[in-house]
C-alpha cells in the first residue's frame, strides 16, 4: 500500500461526492438563491429549477404519473413514506407488514405507530440468504393491511429482495401500498419501479450530497405530514425548498442511473476477486453470490471484529463491521442474527462495500493488511 494513501471500502454508509454534482450545487446555490416559494423574479426562477430537477429524476427512472418529494435524507423520507401513508389510510385499517431487517429508519418508525398510536405490525423473517418467504408474506396480510415496507437491497450484507414478486402479491391486495427502501439499490441493481407504489433514496450513497433524499411515488397517494408549517412539497413537507440539493440530486440520479451496469460489473469483479482472496481464513460470509455485488459481509469465527477494524482505520484502511445507522448504540448485526440466530457470528461482522473509484490495488492493500492483523492478534 503507497504511503499515506486512503483505502475507503465504506460505500454502503456513505460515498465520495461526484466533483460535477457539487460544481453544480455551489453553481444553483450562489446564482439561483431565491426562496422558490417567492412570487418575485427570484422566486420563480428558482422554482423553475426545483420543477426541472423532479422532472429529470422521473426521467431518469423512466417514470410517469409519479411525483417526487424532496427530504433531507432516506431516513426522513421512509418515515414519511411509512407514517405518512399509515396515518392517511387508517380507515383502511391499522395493520403494517415489514422485515427484521429493515433499515433502522423502518424499523423504528414502525415501533413508534406500534406503541403510540396502536398499530399492528408484522415483522417478516429472513431466511439464511436474507430473504423473506413470499408465502409468509401472503398469509401476514389481514383487512387491516394498508402498508408492506419491503427494502430491495439490505445496506449490511447485500440480499436482493424479489421485488417484483412482492409487488405482485402486495398488489392482489388493494387497500395495500408497496413502500421500497432503495437507498442501496439504485444505480446498482436491476429494478422495474414502476411495479412500486412508494419509494425512497438517498443522494450520499450514490455520489450525491449529504442532506439530500426523496420519496417517488404514484401521484394518486397522499400522506399526512410530519412537518407542518407550509405547502411546499405538495403541503406533504414544510420548509423552505432546497432548490441546489434538488438539482445535485437530479445529476447525482441521472449518473448513477445511466453508469449503472458499468459500475455493476466492476463492483463484481472487485467482490469475486475479495471472496477468492480471503476465503479460506478463518471467517464465515454472510453475503452470498446472489447479493448486492456493491457489499460483501462476513464474520470472524475467533477475533473481534470491533478490533479488526480499529487496526485497519489506523492503517489507512476504511471498512464497517455494522451498519452506521446503529453501531455506536447496538454491539451487534440484527441483520445477520435474524439470519442465522447466532449471537457470536452477529457480533463479530465485518462490511466492504465497493463504489466505481475502488481498484483491484484497494482490494488487495485491504486483504494484506486484514491477514496482518487477524494473525497478530492473540
Amino acid at each position: 500500500m503507497k504511503e499515506n494513501k486512503i483505502i475507503y471500502l465504506d460505500n454502503a454508509a456513505t460515498t465520495v461526492p461526484n466533483s460535477d454534482v457539487v460544481a453544480l450545487y455551489n453553481g444553483i446555490e450562489l446564482k439561483h438563491f431565491g426562496n422558490a416559494n417567492s412570487i418575485h423574479a427570484l422566486g420563480v426562477d428558482s422554482s423553475k429549477y426545483l420543477a426541472k430537477a423532479k422532472e429529470k429524476i422521473l426521467k431518469s427512472f423512466n417514470l410517469f404519473d409519479y411525483r417526487v418529494i424532496l427530504t433531507s435524507s432516506a431516513s426522513e423520507a421512509n418515515n414519511l413514506a411509512i407514517k405518512g401513508t399509515a396515518f392517511n389510510y387508517m380507515g383502511r385499517g391499522k395493520h403494517i407488514i415489514t422485515s427484521k431487517i429493515e433499515h433502522p429508519s423502518v424499523l423504528e418508525a414502525c415501533k413508534q405507530l406500534e406503541t403510540l398510536f396502536d398499530f399492528k405490525v408484522t415483522y417478516l423473517n429472513v431466511d439464511k440468504d436474507g430473504l423473506i418467504n413470499l408465502k409468509e408474506l401472503e398469509e401476514a396480510f389481514t383487512n387491516e393491511t394498508n402498508v408492506v415496507s419491503i427494502m430491495a437491497v439490505n445496506n449490511e450484507t447485500g440480499a436482493i429482495q424479489p421485488i417484483k414478486e412482492i409487488a405482485k402479491i402486495v398488489h392482489s391486495h388493494p387497500k395495500a401500498l408497496l413502500h421500497v427502501d432503495m437507498t442501496q439499490a439504485v444505480g446498482k441493481v436491476d429494478i422495474d419501479y414502476n411495479d412500486i407504489d412508494i419509494f425512497t433514496y438517498s443522494a450520499h450513497k450514490i455520489n450525491g450530497l449529504k442532506s439530500g433524499g426523496a420519496i417517488v411515488a404514484k401521484n394518486k397517494i397522499n400522506y399526512q405530514p410530519l412537518i407542518s408549517g407550509g405547502d411546499q412539497e405538495y403541503g406533504y413537507r414544510a420548509g423552505t425548498s432546497n432548490v441546489a440539493g434538488a438539482c445535485a440530486l437530479a445529476k447525482a440520479t441521472e449518473i448513477a442511473l445511466k453508469d449503472k451496469t458499468k459500475n455493476h460489473n466492476h463492483a463484481l469483479e472487485l467482490k469475486n476477486h475479495l471472496v477468492e482472496s480471503i476465503k479460506e481464513e478463518d471467517i464465515v460470509f454472510n453475503s452470498n453470490d446472489k447479493c448486492s455485488p456493491f457489499i460483501v459481509n462476513f464474520s470472524l469465527l475467533n477475533k473481534k471484529a470491533s478490533v479488526v477494524v480499529e487496526a485497519l482505520s489506523l492503517k489507512g484502511i476504511y471498512v464497517s463491521s455494522v451498519s452506521a445507522c446503529h453501531s455506536k448504540r447496538e454491539p451487534m448485526s440484527y441483520v445477520v442474527d435474524a439470519m442465522f440466530n447466532d449471537k457470536s457470528r452477529a457480533k463479530n461482522t465485518i462490511r466492504i462495500s465497493f463504489d466505481k473509484d475502488n481498484t483491484i490495488d484497494d482490494v488487495d492493500s485491504f486483504v494484506n493488511e486484514f491477514k496482518k492483523i487477524v494473525r497478530s492478534i492473540q
